[in-house]
């Protein structure tokens, strides 16, 4: 028999503390409004509705507080979701999410603001979290890859057949992230499985789509509607 993860063994972490200063605008790219529900609200929802998923923590920045327990209250509650104010820098924001989990064997880190993520990539990055101490969706680079200088003339094209791009969630044994954290040392970190790479874990990358795509600018959100209305 396939080995399956237990029910509730999985903790779910969506840093949303950013600023998004790339997407402009008078608000967080996490709350602008998409098929008539907030970006965070995508994300997060889509992962409630896995048995595996326990207990939800977002993140969030300081300042944006009184509008999660104003605004966004019923959301909060209904999604079961708990709020911890996030750092200056990503990695602090997740390290003070570890710290409020409860009870988990995984950990699973996904980007507030990819609210698209499918169904069926999530129940297979289940599945393969099962075996495996720590997995990741990726999609394979499609595109023609150039390597330029600092004045942008192209020194090279890049052999792209074993290139990824890395997506979310990533998702990772509890003691395994937690060790990653403790022996963070000030590197660059964009993203969690990164920090596992450093500490010697090795992560199995679960092919996702492409569709997968985190809001970024506001062209991101027009093209997050069509693929919604697509569905």
């Amino acid at each position: 028999m396939d080995a399956t993860l237990e029910p509730g063994s999985v903790a779910v972490i969506l840093p949303a503390a950013g600023t998004s200063r790339r997407f402009g605008g008078p608000q967080s790219k996490i709350f602008a409004t998409l098929a008539g529900h907030p970006v965070w609200w995508h994300a997060a929802n889509r992962l409630r509705s896995f048995a595996e998923v326990g207990q939800i923590v977002i993140a969030i920045h300081p300042d944006d507080r009184p509008r999660w327990e104003s605004e966004f209250a019923d959301a909060v509650a209904s999604l079961r979701i708990d709020l911890v104010d996030g750092g200056g820098e990503r990695y602090e924001s997740v390290l003070r999410a570890i710290e409020r989990i409860e009870e988990a064997s995984f950990i699973a880190v996904h980007d507030a603001a990819r609210p698209l993520v499918s169904q069926t990539d999530l129940q297979r990055l289940f599945d393969a979290a099962a075996t495996r101490d720590a997995v990741m969706l990726a999609t394979p680079v499609r595109g023609t890859i150039k390597r330029a200088d600092d004045d942008s003339i192209v020194q090279t094209t890049v052999d792209r057949s074993r290139l990824w791009e890395a997506q979310t969630p990533q998702m990772f044994r509890r003691e395994l992230l937690i060790d990653a954290y403790a022996r963070w040392r000030g590197w660059p970190v964009t993203d969690d499985a990164s920090l596992v790479e450093r500490s010697g874990g090795k992560v199995f990358l679960v092919e996702g789509s492409p569709l997968n795509l985190k809001i970024t600018g506001p062209d991101d959100l027009l093209l997050a509607e069509a693929i919604m209305q697509q569905r």
